[in-house]
């Protein structure tokens, strides 16, 4: 069976090669990520990588693979955000408070779908002006749910975790290994 990987993200890549799994072909999923009103981000995390799923081509013999993480203060969806002034909005709400990150995960085959979903906890730490401003213009924050890849200049914000490392940066790599094992797909 081949693995399809309905993502862009080259940070699902290279966690994907930590387990030893290079996917068959890319093929990210276009699809519309707005919020439903009212919707909670536990909901909003698992609909979103569902339906990634759903749109992504899947042929006969293939598998596909897609992912959400979320990034939420309470019942508030932090998204990617639009400009700078946004992702400072988010960072200054994160700053000495924790935040969940939410990822859900989705294997799709003709016949079965299989969905997890991890939820950790991070705390930021209050930014001064210099570090927001030095974040800010890196640009790192473009693209990135909450505005912060973990993986960063934005891990030397982060004090304290609780939960998986792996699915705060976008794939929750234990269990991502059980779903593709479950499937047969683990080289």
């Amino acid at each position: 069976m081949r693995l399809i990987l309905g993502s862009a993200s080259p940070r699902r890549l290279d966690l994907l090669a930590q387990l030893g799994v290079v996917p068959d072909a890319v093929r990210p999923a276009d699809i519309d990520e707005t919020p439903q009103p009212r919707e909670l981000p536990r909901a909003y995390c698992a609909r979103i990588a569902l339906e990634k799923a759903r749109a992504t081509p899947c042929g006969e013999g293939e598998a596909v693979l897609c992912a959400d993480t979320t990034v939420a203060v309470g019942r508030r969806i932090l998204g990617k955000p639009e400009s700078a002034g946004q992702a400072a909005e988010f960072l200054l709400l994160m700053g000495g408070r924790r935040h969940s990150v939410i990822t859900s995960v989705v294997l799709r085959t003709a016949a079965r779908v299989w969905q997890r979903q991890v939820v950790s906890f991070v705390k930021m730490k209050r930014l001064s002006d210099r570090e927001l401003n030095a974040y800010l213009d890196s640009g790192e924050w473009q693209g990135k749910a909450g505005g912060y890849a973990i993986q960063g200049v934005a891990a030397g914000f982060i004090p304290w975790i609780s939960g998986s490392h792996s699915a705060i940066m976008g794939l929750p790599l234990c269990e991502v290994a059980h779903m593709l094992d479950a499937a047969g797909l683990r080289r």
